[in-house]
């Protein structure tokens, strides 16, 4: 890193450059996120996440095959956690009628099976669970136990009766348990989301990053100046919108990466707003320092002075974070995936609107207001 003890370069002067690139990148995400749109994922628009793990490994093509023909619709089929992992995604939050029969018949064969010639009923049915109602006492707790060994989720409601959820990973199960007899599977989880509570996250998920921008103003228009403040977000709008524009220009061209839209990637925005305001934060405080020590200086040099100083620790902080941020998405698996390409572009972009856009921001303001800085 001793490259960087002397460094003299003249960023300000290569803004136009950096102008070009920004308002590139920035059109470019635009008119994907317009024509492309966003791949939401339940969280905002609702809709069942089921993960499955298997004891062996599994074609995930073949997997794929066999869930399109049980009747949910438009179905997203990806691995999780490895190759014996998959991961179910539906729009779909109940068990359809028809599909409810055809699970309540399977678990009736079940239990047939466990316990041949064993007189029951069923008494009471529900949306998610129905309930059987058993002549023999002695028998429920062994039903019980098979059925659950089976995978399907019980519990008993009394010494007659027992209660066996019905739900859409229980017609996956019944689906793929009869197609692979000899790969055994649980149900890791099974995730709802409804569209009322997706569109509120939606609505909390913007507020949240405008709350984030508007505090980050106010703050940094107190400690520095107002065109420091507004130059910074500035920057952070830069970093958001391309980073955004990203995720709707690549997604569904990568197969195995995972740019859905969802909470954890709100949360991987907002690392990035706190992430590339703290890097900005310190070149402007070098401008600063610069400003009250070289009175006579140009802006512009002062400004220079302070991202060259600055260069090596920002090379320093962004490397070693992206060292860490990388690992996550080569290896961290595809739920992470998103995630961490999120982090991934955005400290790359973060890093270089610090020095091109909020800092050549200050000096296009006071170059065209003609008014001087003073600490």
């Amino acid at each position: 890193m001793r490259v960087f003890d002397n460094l003299n370069i003249d960023f300000i002067s290569k803004r136009k450059m950096a102008y070009f690139i920004s308002g590139s990148l920035i059109l470019l995400g635009i008119v994907s996120i317009i024509f492309r749109g966003l791949e939401l994922g339940i969280d905002f628009k609702g809709g069942t996440d089921i993960a499955l793990k298997f004891e062996n490994p599994i074609e995930i093509g073949e997997i794929r095959a066999e869930l399109d023909k049980i009747e949910l619709g438009n179905i997203e089929v990806k691995t999780f956690g490895g190759e014996t992992g998959i991961l179910v995604r539906t729009e779909m939050q109940a068990v359809p009628k028809n599909i409810y029969t055809k699970v309540v018949a399977g678990i009736e064969s079940s239990i047939k099976e466990y316990q041949p010639g064993v007189e029951m009923s069923i008494s009471d049915t529900a949306t998610n669970s129905v309930t059987f109602n058993f002549v023999d006492i002695n028998v429920v707790e062994h039903i019980s136990s098979q059925l659950f060994k089976n995978g399907y989720q019980t519990s008993r409601l009394d010494d007659n009766h027992l209660i066996a959820r019905v739900s859409l990973s229980d017609w996956i199960e019944e689906a793929l348990r009869n197609k692979m007899p000899d790969n055994h599977f649980i149900v890791q989880k099974e995730d709802h989301v409804g569209p009322k509570i997706g569109s509120e996250l939606k609505q909390d998920s913007i507020i949240s990053i405008l709350l984030a921008l508007a505090v980050i103003m106010i703050y940094l228009g107190f400690r520095f100046k107002f065109v420091f403040a507004l130059g910074a977000v500035v920057a952070l709008f830069h970093d958001v919108i391309i980073t955004l524009g990203m995720f709707a220009l690549l997604h569904g061209l990568v197969p195995s990466l995972n740019l859905e839209i969802s909470i954890s990637i709100v949360a991987a925005f907002l690392t990035l707003v706190g992430y590339s305001i703290n890097d900005t934060v310190v070149v402007f405080d070098r401008v600063r320092e610069n400003i009250k020590i070289h009175k006579t200086a140009e802006l512009a040099d002062n400004i220079n002075r302070a991202i060259n100083i600055t260069m090596r620790r920002t090379i320093i902080t962004s490397l070693t974070t992206l060292l860490v941020v990388t690992v996550l998405l080569f290896f961290g698996g595809d739920v992470l995936r998103g995630f961490a390409f999120a982090m991934f572009f955005g400290i790359l972009i973060g890093t270089y609107s610090s020095v091109f856009v909020a800092s050549p921001f200050i000096y296009e303001y006071v170059k065209r207001s003609k008014q001087k800085i003073q600490f």
